[in-house]
């Protein structure tokens, strides 16, 4: 979080109020828009593309998408585009949702309507000659669609920006790789599974230089696709890595973290390797994080510091600090979406057990770093892990600290080493955390009733589908002996 600018030497501010200026306005089939969209394309042919990939990422944080002609990609750009909505009406195995109410058969699944943000314009590297865009979807009535986390994030940023402030944002993953394909995992059935390397090996010279070619490729294709990563080191456990992304604008980071699952997962794919991001795949390896780092702005200036209080920590950033204490217990489901997630809440596993903050402890939910640096002065959200859908947990751990913002409400004192699991724990399953949700009235003025809701149900869903598998621990555990 260094340095004055949210990326692209613009101030985050700058940034985000460029982008409102180009979020979807419904004046799309305007002279200006059709001008615009033919100045795109002729660039585009220019430099050798000969077609698209247009997508957005539904609430599972799977990126769902289509091919289209560069005629195609020219009209979405001018007036939008129509897409299935059912993208919002099955889960993350593409089964559908028995309840959903934004779409399914009561509405017949129609076509939502998609807007193109050309700001976020990139090239596929494993793709020659094909250009990416990601859009926006609209409900009916031209507002924002209740079930589009992008959407989502505009609408929290808005927010932001209504206080005079804009945001940055930056997001770290762990990540485990193995020596499997996509046929191999099926025909394993996901068992007996052989990692990229063998041993603990956190931030190892000799495991990087031994897979050297798969470093290059990833560093480079992931510079090639626009994201933008700091760093990358093995982490403690058998072929894990962390990569930390760069800093940005909140839309941009969650664009780029979202595109970065994608990328890596293509790049080992090549490579005959599979990535996954799960939160915890063995029960007796280390699970992998999915942190955000956030800092608030005014202007080139910092929000969050004032070189007269305690760790030059400003009133602001207390009240942000508390909102985000006070309310995530009930947004804990956006930042572990998955049965899987809560595997990581086991005492020792540097997963957080309890709302609590601490400057430069890793022990803490909320970590504060930076203290002695104005421009580095940040909030490390510690709880999500990397199967985070990045829209969504920006959305949530940035709302919070604007409800705390907004009433003002400070944190308990600062915790000095282990913190314990004294006092209300964090939600340790999914069917808690959706229950919370819920219920919380903060998370209703925050996103929107239609969105808590859509994301109630799916979350109960998927607690559901859970409920009814048989696993093979209970096989092993019951099958012969009871």
């Amino acid at each position: 979080m260094r340095g004055g600018g949210a990326g692209r030497g613009e101030s985050s501010r700058g940034a985000t109020k460029k982008r409102a200026r180009r979020a979807p306005s419904g004046s799309g089939s305007s002279s200006g828009a059709r001008s615009a969209a033919s100045d795109i394309v002729r660039r585009l042919r220019r430099e050798g593309i000969r077609r698209a990939k247009i997508g957005s990422f539904d609430i599972d944080g799977v990126l769902r998408g289509k091919y289209v002609s560069l005629e195609k990609l020219e009209s979405a750009l001018a007036k939008g585009f129509g897409f299935c909505d059912v993208i919002f009406g099955w889960d993350v195995g593409d089964v559908l949702y028995d309840g959903a109410q934004v779409t399914g058969w009561h509405t017949g699944y129609p076509d939502a309507h998609a807007w193109i943000d050309p700001t976020t314009e990139r090239r596929i590297p494993w793709e020659p000659g094909v250009a990416a865009f990601l859009a926006d979807f609209l409900d009916s009535s031209g507002q924002r669609h209740p079930a589009c986390p992008r959407s989502l994030l505009r609408h929290v940023l808005a927010r932001l920006e209504s206080l005079g402030l804009g945001a940055k944002v930056a997001l770290e993953f762990e990540f485990f790789v193995f020596r499997e394909t996509r046929e191999s995992l099926v025909s394993k059935n996901f068992t007996n599974l052989e990692p990229l390397d063998p041993g603990m090996f956190g931030y190892s010279w000799l495991r990087t230089g031994q897979d050297a070619e798969l470093m290059a490729d990833l560093q480079d294709t992931l510079a090639a696709a626009g994201i933008a990563v700091e760093g990358l080191h093995t982490e403690t456990g058998p072929g894990v890595y962390e990569a930390a992304l760069a800093v940005t604008d909140p839309l941009r980071a969650a664009d780029d973290a979202a595109l970065f699952k994608t990328t890596v997962k293509q790049i080992a794919h090549r490579h005959g390797l599979t990535a996954t991001f799960m939160a915890k795949w063995n029960a007796n390896l280390p699970g992998c994080s999915g942190h955000i780092h956030q800092s608030l702005w005014r202007g080139s200036k910092s929000a969050f510091h004032d070189p007269r209080a305690e760790h030059g920590m400003s009133a602001l950033m207390r009240h942000f600090i508390g909102g985000q204490l006070a309310l995530m217990r009930e947004l804990t489901a956006m930042v572990s979406p998955t049965v899987n997630s809560y595997k990581r809440y086991v005492p020792g596993l540097w997963a957080p057990l309890v709302p609590c903050w601490g400057v430069e402890n890793r022990t803490c939910a909320l970590r504060i770093i930076g203290p002695d640096e104005p421009d580095a002065l940040r909030v490390e959200h510690r709880q999500g892990a990397a199967d985070v859908n990045p829209y969504l947990g920006i959305a949530a751990t940035l709302g919070a600290g604007l409800w705390g913002i907004e009433h003002e409400l400070e944190p308990a004192a600062a915790v000095r080493g282990e913190p314990g699991v004294g006092g209300p724990t964090l939600p340790r399953t999914l069917n808690e955390a959706t229950e919370l949700f819920a219920g919380s009235r903060a998370a209703r003025e925050l996103f929107g009733a239609e969105f808590v809701e859509h994301f109630t149900m799916t979350r109960r869903w998927e607690w559901e589908c859970y409920r009814r598998a048989v696993t093979d621990w209970e096989l092993r555990r019951y099958f012969e002996t009871i």
